[in-house]
């Protein structure tokens, strides 16, 4: 492998880390609790809980800002995003932690 192609690869590394690591950093700002256990909501309004790691992703497809993943509580797959735990009642924080997608062995 050259040089300069070498160069581009750790480039765009870095780049790419740099925009997760941002993208967490601003999101934990905003009060959602990436890297982790993280409540979601699917489009129908479940709730329920998965580990969600900024970058990083075995099971689902990343979207960045949302993920297409399954949803155990409906049985089924849509889109899902976070949700800031604060802006949930203790009755649905509770709800959705015993629901957890499929762990990962």
């Amino acid at each position: 492998m050259s040089a300069p192609r070498r160069k581009s690869r750790v480039g765009r590394f870095v780049v790419v880390t740099t925009g997760i690591v941002a993208y967490t950093l601003i999101a934990r700002r905003l009060g959602y609790k990436l890297g982790g256990n993280v409540i979601v909501r699917c489009l129908q309004g479940h709730l329920f809980t998965t580990l969600w790691i900024p970058g990083v992703n075995l099971k689902a497809i990343d979207l960045v800002v949302a993920r297409v993943q399954h949803c155990p509580v409906g049985n089924h797959w849509s889109l899902v995003v976070p949700v800031r735990e604060s802006d949930l009642t203790e009755e649905e924080r509770q709800r959705a932690r015993e629901r957890h997608d499929a762990r990962i062995p």
